[in-house]
C-alpha cells in the first residue's frame, strides 16, 4: 500500500462516517445539543470538513471548496470566509444549522478535492515542510495525519450524539 492509498482509505472512512451520521436526520435533530454548551451533529460535521477543506487547500495551493463552490452562501453563516469553527462560542455553534443533504454535499465536495490531490502524492512529498511556525517544523505527512485524527474524532463525537438521539428520538 502506498502512502497515497493509505490516506485515501482514511479519508474515505471519514466521508462514509459523516454520511452515516447525517443520514435521515432532520435539521432540528442535526442542530440538537445535549447541553447548551455542547456541539451539535451539524456543527461537528461542518467543522470537521471545514478543517479538512482549509488544511488540504492550503497544502495543495488550492482554493477552499467552502468559497469556490458557493457553500459559504448556501450555509449562510455570519462568519469570515476562513473560519473553520476553531474557538467557536456556544452561540456560534448554535448558528450552524443545515439540512442533511447540504452537509452531505459539502462533505462529498471536500472529499473529492482531497482525493484528487492526495491521490497524486508520492512518499517523498510527505517530508515537505508545510508550516515553520511550530518549534518542530510540520511536514506534510504530519499535517495530514493531524487532519485525519482531528476529523475522525469529530465524526466519532457526532456519531455519539446520533446514538443519543436514536435512544431518545424526541430530543
Amino acid at each position: 500500500m502506498t502512502p497515497a492509498e493509505l490516506l485515501i482509505d482514511a479519508f474515505d472512512r471519514v466521508r462514509d462516517g459523516a454520511f452515516a451520521v447525517v443520514d435521515g436526520l432532520t435539521e432540528d435533530q442535526l442542530a440538537h445539543r445535549v447541553t447548551p454548551d455542547a456541539n451539535s451533529i451539524a456543527w461537528l460535521v461542518w467543522h470537521a470538513h471545514r478543517v479538512q477543506d482549509d488544511h488540504i487547500a492550503d497544502a495543495a495551493g488550492l482554493q477552499q471548496v467552502w468559497a469556490a463552490r458557493g457553500f459559504i452562501e448556501h450555509f449562510d453563516l455570519d462568519l469570515d470566509e476562513d473560519d473553520t469553527g476553531f474557538g467557536h462560542t456556544p452561540a456560534q455553534v448554535a448558528a450552524v444549522r443545515a439540512p442533511a443533504d447540504l452537509l452531505a454535499r459539502y462533505v462529498e465536495e471536500v472529499h473529492a478535492q482531497t482525493m484528487a490531490w492526495v491521490g497524486g502524492l508520492k512518499e517523498a512529498d510527505l517530508d515537505w515542510v508545510v508550516d515553520t511556525s511550530w518549534e518542530e517544523p510540520v511536514t506534510l505527512g504530519v499535517r495530514l495525519v493531524s487532519v485525519v485524527n482531528d476529523i475522525t474524532q469529530h465524526i466519532g463525537q457526532a456519531a455519539y450524539v446520533r446514538g443519543l438521539l436514536d435512544e431518545h428520538p424526541s430530543a
